[in-house]
């Protein structure tokens, strides 16, 4: 049984569920600590070395022409990935229970370099228009200066999401959940809108991981991560990654190496040794974020919690359907609160640090207003649904309880 097989959590196997030899497959701690890797390294040694090589030698003449006309395995120049690379790579397409992985230098890259590849002039991408601001950004302003057209629709509208198909439409784009309103998406409906339009589907599902959600399975073509978050898990590093079949991860690669968006092999080499922990963090993540998320929406200067991890959240059983645990990122709206008094909540936190990015260790909380859409009009965050009095929380692996007394003492903090 290989290790790269797709793989189930060891809380949450099934005596019945078995692979062609009779065994159980690989848990997913298992498969984050030991698949896409060698028995035996170089030098003996039980990590994988970093390979800190701008260009790869060949023997002779004759080598080169074997290396071109066989397609050997093995590399040339730095541009076009790193031995360090290809087994990151592998780990993150078993973790994903998908064929290919493809690495990036950062999460944003790998949006790029997979529409790049795809989208054509004249060509129509459809969006949920709950998103990371920046990858609305870039289609609107950045795809538009080469004829490619971005539709929005409302987010969980399928019947939107049909009708705004065209026979130019090549990728429908979401993510589960959304950023930062935690909205989940019904996968297998998603996929199958695209499979019967004759259109790709992608998943942005960074604040899931492959440990909650798995887009694959359910027949989505692309799945794509900032590994910056809960993948690295350290807020050391940038990275990204996009997983989907050999057959039409071909191309996005052959782009990259032209691209140059490859990630360094120190970063490599962060998000391999992250990885082997993988598990481990996303369940104290998602423990600490349903914990605070259940403190939030009891607190009585809390208006409302944005996490599928309550009943009270619109996509609830959606996300009880698709998803095995619900995230660390929690975001909530304080009561009677205008922009100034939200902002004193978020400076009056002690463990959590004010910052951007999500799914590291140590907590991180931020107002989107002032972190991400600052410069935009207040008609225009009222259509992004960010409101003055949003806060997000990410919250880290830091005790449960320490983070509920930290807030309680933020929110019950109104001195001038």
């Amino acid at each position: 049984m290989s290790l790269v097989d797709t793989a189930k959590s060891d809380n949450d196997r099934s005596p019945t569920r078995k692979d062609s030899s009779g065994d159980l497959p690989p848990g997913l701690s298992t498969l984050s600590v030991h698949a896409g890797e060698s028995r035996h390294k170089p030098g003996d040694s039980i990590t994988d070395p970093i390979f800190c090589a701008s260009t790869y030698t060949f023997a002779d003449t004759q080598s080169i022409i074997d290396y071109i006309e066989q397609d050997q395995t093995r590399e040339e120049y730095g541009r076009y990935g790193n031995p360090g690379e290809r087994v990151v790579e592998r780990k993150l397409a078993a973790l994903e229970g998908g064929e290919e992985a493809l690495l990036f230098s950062s999460g944003m890259a790998a949006f790029v370099g997979l529409l790049m590849t795809k989208l054509n002039t004249g060509d129509e991408v459809i969006f949920f228009d709950e998103c990371y601001h920046r990858s609305r950004e870039f289609c609107k302003k950045h795809m538009s200066r080469f004829g490619v057209v971005t539709r929005q629709v409302p987010t969980g509208d399928y019947a939107a999401m049909e009708a705004a198909i065209t026979p130019q439409t090549k990728l429908l784009i979401s993510e589960s959940p959304t950023n930062p309103q935690l909205s989940c998406i019904d996968l297998e409906r998603f996929a199958d809108l695209g499979r019967r339009h004759g259109v790709e589907t992608l998943i942005d599902a960074t604040l899931a991981t492959p440990y909650n959600l798995r887009p694959i399975a359910a027949g989505v073509d692309y799945v794509l991560h900032s590994a910056t978050k809960y993948l690295g898990g350290h807020n050391d590093l940038l990275a990204g990654v996009v997983i989907g079949s050999k057959e039409n991860m071909d191309p996005v690669r052959n782009l990259r190496g032209i691209m140059g968006a490859v990630n360094g092999p120190q970063n490599v080499y962060l998000l391999l040794r992250g990885l082997k922990t993988f598990e481990l963090r996303m369940q104290r993540h998602n423990e600490n974020g349903q914990r605070v998320a259940e403190f939030l929406e009891n607190h009585p200067r809390v208006e409302r919690v944005y996490y599928p991890g309550l009943p009270s959240h619109p996509y609830h059983e959606i996300a009880k359907q698709t998803m095995r645990g619900y995230g660390g990122l929690v975001t909530f709206l304080v009561k009677d609160a205008d922009w100034k008094a939200t902002a004193k909540v978020v400076d009056s936190v002690r463990i959590p640090r004010i910052a951007p990015s999500l799914g590291g260790v140590e907590s991180l909380i931020e107002q989107p207003l002032v972190m991400s859409y600052y410069e935009c009009t207040a008609e225009e965050r009222q259509q992004y649904g960010i409101p003055d009095n949003m806060i997000r929380l990410a919250c880290g692996i830091e005790n449960a309880e320490d983070l509920i007394a930290d807030l309680s003492q933020a929110l019950d903090n109104k001195d001038d």
